[in-house]
């Protein structure tokens, strides 16, 4: 019996992955607010009611989809802000993983980047929940880091917001230049280490 329920098992999941994964397909041409439902089975090939197994809502795949593009990132953006190293191996290191996050992940960050401001409000506030989690943890990084001593609560949750808030602007300078000839795609990271460079300087001085 349990061997017949962990068979159902992976395959409800496998499932759910299929319709998720339609979605973020159809999601490259369209917003989620547009987005229908039997569009999403049609893709996978399943009954429209399957797709009430797993969702209940294009709204609620929408959430599932933050939590799949924004969920795994928590350990990258970590990493992104340690300690480890000078200023700027960490800012050559920060401007490496987010671009090779864009070109293995890049319908996701399209994904986030359309639907932060769109149509749908319970998928708004999942990616935002999801980005204060972000400065949360940078803040938790950056208060453990020698340049930060002496700095109160508000000042360190605002330089957070502005690491998290770069590193969503890095993203989108990479994924604009995605196709882009080799030298517009140089130019970027160029731009994008000067941006957290400047970041970095004031961070350094703010308490001068």
């Amino acid at each position: 019996m349990s061997h017949t329920l962990g068979i159902r098992q992976a395959q409800k999941q496998k499932t759910r992955q299929a319709l998720l994964d339609a979605a973020l397909g159809l999601l490259e041409e369209q917003s989620l607010s547009s987005l229908g439902l039997r569009e999403v089975t049609r893709a996978v090939g399943v009954a429209p009611t399957a797709f009430y197994r797993h969702f209940r809502s294009t709204a609620d795949l929408g959430v599932a989809l933050v939590e799949e593009a924004l969920g795994s990132l928590h350990p990258m953006i970590r990493t992104t802000v340690s300690s480890a190293g000078d200023s700027d191996q960490r800012i050559e290191r920060a401007v490496g993983l987010i671009a090779h996050h864009v070109e293995t992940h890049p319908a996701h960050v399209r994904f986030i980047a359309r639907e932060r401001h769109g149509g749908v409000q319970s998928v708004r506030q999942a990616i935002q929940d999801q980005l204060a989690r972000f400065t949360e943890e940078v803040k938790a990084a950056l208060a453990k880091d020698p340049v930060s001593e002496g700095w109160n609560d508000d000042d360190l949750r605002m330089l957070a917001h502005l690491y998290v808030d770069q590193m969503l602007m890095t993203a989108s300078l990479f994924l604009d230049a995605l196709e882009a000839p080799e030298e517009e795609r140089r130019r970027v990271v160029q731009v994008a280490t000067r941006q957290m460079r400047l970041i970095s300087i004031g961070r350094e001085h703010w308490l001068d």
